[in-house]
């Protein structure tokens, strides 16, 4: 296949690159430094280059071009970004005072279609390049000024229908920018036949497969899980936890749980009493996930009084548990409400 671009390249790969193009290889270590560490959008941005090289653009760089950003009240930065084809996506990136966590998209929309998630409700346009996914989070380093610390596979799209390219882009996150790969998190809401082979083709291509895995349940039984996300009926509630356990047993890494609560739909005691015996026998930790309002839909956001108790019931048959802190609300950058929408229309 054609190579789209240099950013997601190793540094030995870019030596090779540029020895294919008659350069010496110290060329590729200068490309590197400056695609990874200086952060270059274009060819003449690379000083170090000679002018003539830099008049003409061998291979684009993989750098994005921004089309508008939006700043919430919290600091929550969302920004949508354009990609070569004409197409968009969005990225978030979340800061504290200990850590930066940039949330990426793995893909142009989603296919899978979950009620409560503004995303799926434009379908798919067509899976993210490693390089469209590094080029976010650089992005969100070059306007925030900071160095990102985590990073997180929650943005637009399912992950695990983009394995490959996921897998890519964490080990150039990892091996070029330095991130460690225990800050990296993967989540899905569950594609048959993907857990298992998710974690051998880390151990193949990473050597490892440090990564966090997190798995949406928002449910603790089938019927209401199949309400909520249409292709759960491909996927039994049972098949979903055995694949857990495999990717556990391959890996050596827990699994966590992520869990929407919507408010007196499958936020009640009784329901975190069975979401508690579903988990049960896992090394695992529940995330629970205040529902965050879409247009399109008229779920409601949980009583904190009804998140208090979901979370005590948990705790209270050993189920590690915490409450994801809802971020960027003011401007849709919370969980669940991407969706490439611009000003004054989409």
């Amino acid at each position: 296949m054609a190579l789209k671009a240099l950013l997601g390249l190793s540094q030995a790969q870019l030596e090779t690159w540029a020895k294919d193009q008659g350069l010496p290889p110290f060329r590729g270590r200068q490309l590197h430094d400056w695609l990874y560490a200086k952060g270059a959008r274009h060819w003449h941005d690379i000083t170090v280059l000679p002018a003539a090289l830099r008049q003409q653009e061998p291979l684009p760089l993989g750098r994005s071009n921004e089309l508008e950003r939006h700043l919430a009240q919290d600091g929550t930065l969302k920004l949508l970004l354009a990609t070569d084809d004409g197409l968009s996506l969005e990225t978030v990136g979340i800061p504290t005072r200990d850590r930066l966590t940039v949330c990426v998209s793995s893909q142009v929309g989603c296919p899978m279609a979950c009620r409560f998630c503004a995303t799926g409700k434009e379908g798919l346009q067509r899976s993210l390049e490693p390089h469209e996914i590094v080029d976010q989070v650089l992005t969100v380093r070059e306007v925030m000024q900071r160095r990102p610390s985590h990073v997180v596979f929650m943005g637009m799209g399912e992950p695990l229908l983009n394995s490959d390219h996921v897998l890519t882009a964490i080990d150039c996150l990892s091996r070029d920018l330095g991130m460690a790969m225990r800050q990296i998190t993967v989540s899905t809401v569950g594609v048959p036949n993907t857990l298992p082979r998710l974690a051998e083709l880390a151990l193949e291509r990473l050597g490892r497969a440090q990564f966090t895995l997190a798995v949406s349940l928002h449910a603790p039984d089938q019927a209401l899980r199949e309400e909520l996300i249409p292709t759960a009926r491909a996927y039994p509630y049972e098949q979903l936890l055995e694949d857990c356990r495999h990717y556990v047993a391959i890996s050596g890494r827990r699994v966590s749980f992520e869990y929407i609560l919507l408010g007196n739909l499958n936020d009640s005691p009784r329901q975190a009493q069975a979401l508690a015996e579903q988990v049960r026998g896992f090394q695992s930790h529940v995330n629970l996930i205040p529902y965050n309002p879409i247009a399109e839909e008229e779920f409601q956001r949980p009583e904190p009084a009804r998140v208090d108790a979901f979370a005590a019931a948990l705790k209270q048959r050993g189920v590690a548990v915490s409450v994801r802190a809802s971020r960027g609300l003011d401007q849709n950058a919370a969980c669940g409400q991407l969706r490439r929408q611009r000003k004054g229309g989409r």
